[in-house]
Formats: C-alpha cells, structure tokens, sequence
C-alpha cells in the first residue's frame, strides 16, 4: 500500500530556506533521510512546497469560483511537502514517519492513498 507523509513546518523552518543552505544541518538530516528511503527500497516520490504564501486556494461556493490567496488554514504550522512511500503497512509508515527530520520541528502527517478512488477517475 502507498502512504503519503503529509510535511508541516513552522513559518520559522520556511523563512530558514531563503537562507544560503550549504552548511544548513535540516538540509544534512533529510539528505541521510531521503537516502534511507531510497536504499529502502520503499520511495516513490514526493517534493517540498513554496512557503505557503505562494499558494493560492480555490472553492467553489454556490456555483461561483472563491479564490484565496496564501493557505487555507491559519495555523501554526503549514504543509511543506509531501514523500509517498510503498509499505507493507501502516505501522511501516509511522516509523519512516518519525524518522523524518521535520517531525522534530514540526509534523508529520501519515495517511494512506485511495487507488480505488482514482481508478475511478483515470479510466
């Protein structure tokens, strides 16, 4: 089964990537991560975010298009990226879940995918 980790980082973890990366420790600890995954055998993709300001959220509410700018929620911590990850199960997910270097500084969020929901959709 595939799971995505869901990435939530402080507004602190996002201003820390406008800066020069080359000795950043955060960029280190998800390198060693990202090659764990890998090596593991269980990675199938995923990428991190702009800071949340950059995205732009749309509804649509009695047939007329809402359109916001930045995130959806006001809180804490935003959506920073996501991995899906191809596991045996859900207690797989967790421990590569607390492995990841943002769950020290923020959340992870595990939730599996619903490939029967999108045989629906890609016919």
């Amino acid at each position: 089964m595939q799971y995505a980790l869901l990435v939530y980082e402080t507004q602190e973890a996002f201003d820390a990537r406008k800066n020069d990366y080359a000795n950043e420790p955060m960029l280190a600890a998800w390198r060693v991560y990202h090659a764990a995954l890998v090596e593991a055998g269980v990675y199938v993709g995923g990428d991190p975010l702009l800071a949340p300001e950059t995205g732009t959220t749309v509804r649509i509410r009695h047939g007329v298009r809402d359109i916001q700018d930045g995130p959806y929620a006001n809180t804490k911590e935003q959506l920073a990226g996501f991995t899906i990850l191809e596991l045996d199960s859900l207690d797989e997910a967790i421990e590569w879940a607390s492995r990841c270097p943002a769950a020290a500084i923020g959340a992870i969020e595990v939730r599996p995918l619903a490939p029967d929901v999108k045989a629906h959709i890609v016919r």
